[in-house]
């Protein structure tokens, strides 16, 4: 997989506020990449970068292997906050006027963008009466005039209702199935973890970890095993071995391996000739809200 974007130590201050230290990181094509971080982490900061809005201290990055350039910034759409849209005009006209103040697109792409983000059939609607999540909808059409091969986007399901951000939520994965590769910051990390393919985590400027989402999730096996005998499963367990740690939950055991050591066909075979047959037996996965707790408590 190629790299879109290259991050490589960079570093920003504000006085004697240290917003990012040393942040290095690659964003594959193709992917949706989530920044997430707690309020100050310098995730806008890092954007605004990248974008050319401020400029970094020390450090660089590249677009497409290469120095940022008004020839690349053609290929990338950006929503670092929401645009002014008129409240009287329609979704066609206020994208009319977007594509004549920033001279990218065309009416034929205004056309485009207003499928891709399905409000084509209420292009002709005034503004005033779309809902939340079709008004950010719009905001992220406005990202996508020109067609660039990457978004941008600062928190792009802020302040929206449950339905608003399950509206975005399937916008990114079809926008990520149709080609483009998304670039997002973002504090629901629910939503990050349904919708993003890797995750970076900040806290005062500092990056803590990055990778794939199940890398950075899957750092040990957790196993959870139940019988109904559990004094007895637990009591067998004890002498499984294989250098695991036995946490006794409500009706079940959770079995803690080193990562990709667990052998599930190996722990119910050890159960049955131990006379124990399991009626529960899965694998089960961190959950990226308890990663990220883990990570910016420290």
């Amino acid at each position: 997989m190629s790299t879109i974007l290259q991050i490589q130590n960079i570093s920003k201050s504000y006085g004697r506020i240290r917003a990012l230290d040393q942040v290095s990181l690659e964003v594959p094509a193709g992917s949706i990449f989530g920044i997430l971080g707690p309020n100050g982490s310098g995730k806008t900061t890092l954007l605004s970068i990248i974008l050319d809005v401020l400029k970094a201290d020390n450090g660089n990055f590249l677009w497409f292997g290469q120095p940022s350039s008004p020839t690349l910034r053609k290929k990338i759409g950006s929503l670092l906050e929401t645009p002014n849209f008129y409240h009287y005009l329609s979704a066609n006209n206020n994208l009319q006027i977007t594509k004549s103040i920033s001279g990218r697109g065309s009416k034929e792409g205004i056309d485009l963008v207003l499928k891709k983000v399905s409000l084509y059939d209420r292009r002709n609607s005034r503004f005033s009466t779309y809902s939340l999540g079709m008004k950010q909808r719009l905001a992220i059409a406005t990202a996508l005039l020109g067609d660039p091969q990457v978004l941008v986007l600062d928190e792009p399901t802020n302040g929206l209702d449950p339905v608003g951000i399950a509206e975005i939520r399937e916008l990114m994965i079809e926008l990520k199935t149709n080609g483009h590769t998304i670039i997002m910051a973002s504090h629901l990390l629910d939503e990050v973890e349904k919708v993003c393919t890797h995750v970076a985590i900040l806290k005062k400027g500092n990056l803590l970890t990055t990778g794939d989402v199940e890398e950075v999730l899957v750092e040990e096996d957790i196993v959870e095993i139940s019988a109904a005998d559990i004094q007895g499963l637990e009591l067998i367990m004890k002498d499984y071995g294989h250098n695991i740690k036995i946490t006794v939950q409500e009706n079940a055991l959770q079995l803690i391996f080193p990562k990709g050591t667990s052998r599930l066909d190996d722990i119910n075979s050890y159960c049955f000739s131990k006379g124990i047959t399991l009626n529960h037996l899965f694998v089960k996965k961190k959950r990226l809200e308890a990663k990220f707790f883990e990570l910016t408590n420290n």
